[in-house]
């Protein structure tokens, strides 16, 4: 190597050996922060690029249940699913909401009047809130998912999407009887693939101001926290593919 050449090479490694460890470190450290960021705005340009679901603009909806869904003890109108065809409507959707519950039904005079009404509407969506008046009469939970399932499996035969409202006893029933109903709709749940809300009336069930003096039924206050607290999974439902 000539005189010349190793001037170079030593001036070049000098220059090197002078540059503090810290602004090394600090050049890494913006390399990194610059990918970081690269990374977080390629995954912020994916996300934003899928377009959250829409609500149908058609379609019919069953809602099939006992006087939790039939507005016992108000008017018609002030019940959640009376609500629940209004907050549709306000949302520009054209589903229409048939309410087919009637207070005192149970889960097998439920299957027996399912049937006609599948036939007749021909719903895209059912929401099943049934098995209250099984248990307050402390009837054989069996029975009670056996009729869950065939009601369920019924409307996934006509080509509808269910979604299942759970409910609970009061205390007075034991924990044993409450647990064996939840594990019954959490079952038929498993079974069917339906889409499950344990506990639909959890917002309002321990709330005295908002059940009516039987402590069963809630009061007109209660019906927009359940529709509220059950929209979730609504929308999930009711959502195009």
């Amino acid at each position: 190597m000539g005189v010349s050449q190793c001037q170079i090479s030593c001036q070049g490694q000098a220059r090197a050996a002078q540059t503090p460890v810290w602004g090394r470190r600090l050049g890494s450290l913006a390399w990194l922060v610059l990918l970081l960021l690269g990374i977080g705005l390629s995954y912020s340009s994916v996300t934003q690029a899928q377009p959250k679901p829409k609500l149908s603009d058609h379609g019919t909806l069953l809602v099939f249940g006992d006087s939790l869904s039939a507005a016992y003890g108000l008017d018609t109108q002030q019940g959640w699913v009376a609500l629940l065809r209004q907050k549709l409507t306000q949302a520009q959707s054209n589903i229409q909401v048939v309410n087919a519950s009637l207070s005192g039904e149970t889960t097998s005079g439920g299957k027996n009047r399912l049937p006609p009404l599948l036939a007749r509407h021909q719903p895209d969506w059912v929401i099943l809130e049934l098995g209250a008046n099984d248990a307050l009469r402390g009837q054989n939970l069996r029975a009670t998912r056996s009729n869950l399932m065939k009601m369920v499996e019924q409307s996934q035969q006509q080509g509808a999407q269910v979604l299942l409202l759970g409910i609970r006893v009061p205390s007075n029933y034991g924990p044993a009887y409450d647990r064996l109903l939840q594990q019954t709709f959490v079952e038929v749940s498993e079974r069917t693939g339906a889409a499950l809300v344990p506990f639909f009336l959890k917002p309002v069930a321990l709330k005295p101001e908002l059940m009516q003096d039987d402590r069963l039924h809630p009061n007109a206050d209660a019906q927009p926290v359940i529709l509220n607290y059950l929209w979730p999974d609504i929308e999930a439902l009711l959502q195009t593919d």
